[in-house]
């Protein structure tokens, strides 16, 4: 089985709709609502799978916000907040090995997600409106 098929058998087995797949690419983009996660884009970039997440836009600069997104940064479990290559959209982004995932590692980086959309959600509303 190629590392693409296998991260669709562990996002099945987790429970996650697949909302859209292409296999060219070896991307798909998944949901879990009752954990916050609408439009979760997986991808297999051999050798390593890229979890991101668009969490909001910045529509202005702001040092206060960027600074409290690097503290946060500190305290999650699983991957981190960035910025794409427009400095406006904040993402959550975690890379994992592909060679040697499994369910329990893809899990945990879920998990990871869903934590801080639950405990932070009110923090990213804030910035969003910045």
């Amino acid at each position: 089985m190629n590392h693409f098929e296998k991260v669709k058998d562990y996002l099945r087995e987790l429970d996650y709709d697949i909302v859209h797949e292409d296999e060219d690419e070896q991307l798909v983009v998944v949901d879990k609502e009752d954990h916050g996660i609408k439009n979760l884009v997986i991808d297999c970039e051999d050798p390593i799978l890229v979890i991101e997440q668009h969490l909001f836009d910045l529509k202005n600069d702001s040092l206060d916000v960027y600074k409290q997104l690097l503290v946060k940064n500190r305290e999650i479990v699983h991957g981190a907040f960035v910025m794409d290559e427009s400095g406006r959209k904040v993402l959550f982004r975690d890379t994992l090995q592909l060679e040697n995932l499994d369910l329990n590692e893809l899990e945990g980086s879920l998990n990871s997600l869903a934590l801080l959309l639950s405990e932070y959600y009110n923090e990213l509303i804030e910035f969003s409106k910045n």
